[in-house]
C-alpha cells in the first residue's frame, strides 16, 4: 500500500503517527511523509526559538529513523491557511503518489496550523477510503476528540521514541519530561485496547 502522513511541522508526525509509520516501513509499504513548513518559528517578541535549517536537519534525520520518504513544502510557519491552495497541493501529492491510506492532523487541533491541514485534508482525501486522524499535542480543547481507533506500536516504540529525540531543539526547549510524556501516552494508549504501547486515532472511514 502506499500511505501518506500529513504534518505541519517537523516533529508532527514523529509525536503523532510515528509508530504506526514505522510498522508500516517495516512491513514493506511505501510510506510518504509530508511536512507543510519550514518549521522555523519565534516567539511573539521576535526571539527565534527553531531555525529553518535545524528543523529540515533534525525533520530529515527523525524521517531516516522512521523510515519514510520525506517531502517538504517548505511553507510559512503559524500561517498555513485553509482554503484552494493547501487542497490543490495535497491533491496532487495523493494522486502524483496513487495514495491508499492518509494520517493527518485532526481537524479540531487548538494549533492553527494543524487545524487548517486537518480540514484541508477531509476535502482532499474525499475519494480515499482509508483517512484517519492524530493528535500530536494534547493541548485541551472544547471539542473532544474521538480516540476510536488503536495500533499496536509495542514493535516500533523505540524507533518512534528514538526519532521524538532526533528533534533536539524541541527536547531542549520542553525537557526530557517531553520526551517521556509521549512515551506514558503510548503506554497509557496501550493498556486501554490490552497491549504494552499504542498509537491512537480518530476514524474517519476506513474500509476493509
Amino acid at each position: 500500500m502506499n500511505i501518506l502522513a500529513i504534518g505541519a511541522h517537523y516533529d508532527d508526525l514523529e509525536l503523532g503517527c510515528g509508530g504506526t509509520l514505522a510498522k508500516y516501513v517495516l512491513n514493506g509499504h511505501n510510506v510518504t511523509g509530508v511536512v507543510v513548513t519550514h518549521s522555523k518559528y519565534s516567539d511573539y517578541n521576535g526571539e527565534l526559538i527553531r531555525a529553518r535549517e535545524t528543523a529540515r536537519r533534525e525533520g530529515t534525520e527523525a524521517a531516516h529513523i522512521v523510515g519514510y520518504d520525506l517531502l517538504c513544502l517548505e511553507w510559512e510557519t503559524k500561517k498555513v491557511a485553509f482554503g484552494h491552495e493547501l487542497i490543490e497541493t495535497l491533491n496532487r501529492i495523493i494522486d502524483e503518489r496513487e495514495i491508499d491510506v492518509i494520517f493527518t492532523h485532526w481537524d479540531f487541533d487548538v494549533h492553527q496550523d494543524h487545524q487548517a491541514i486537518g480540514k484541508a485534508t477531509l476535502s482532499a482525501g474525499r475519494k480515499i477510503n482509508r483517512l484517519l486522524m492524530y493528535r500530536s499535542n494534547l493541548y485541551m480543547n472544547s471539542i473532544h476528540f474521538n480516540e476510536n481507533y488503536f495500533v499496536d506500536i509495542t514493535e516500533t516504540i523505540e524507533i518512534k521514541m528514538r526519532a521524538i529525540e532526533a528533534h533536539r531543539n524541541e527536547v531542549k526547549k520542553f525537557g526530557p519530561h517531553w520526551v517521556q510524556f509521549w512515551r506514558n501516552e503510548a503506554a497509557n494508549n496501550g493498556q486501554k485496547v490490552g497491549v504494552r504501547y499504542a498509537e491512537v486515532f480518530q476514524l474517519v472511514k476506513y474500509l476493509a
